[in-house]
């Protein structure tokens, strides 16, 4: 009844290389943010971690 044009099949062929393209890139983001929350945590210990800069001159613990 219906016919998809072939504009169509292109475009969501597209629109799919891009979505994986964005999903690879947002797990890549995510993968580095863990990784480095866990190297934060290992040398810390999670503790000392307030978030608050440390200005140069200023004593650390």
């Amino acid at each position: 009844m219906f016919r998809e044009h072939e504009l169509h099949k292109r475009r969501f062929g597209r629109n799919m290389g891009l979505g994986i393209v964005l999903a690879v890139f947002v797990a890549l983001v995510f993968g580095l943010t863990v990784v480095k929350v866990t190297e934060i945590g290992e040398k810390d210990g999670f503790q000392g971690v307030t978030g608050t800069a440390v200005l140069p001159g200023e004593a650390t613990r």
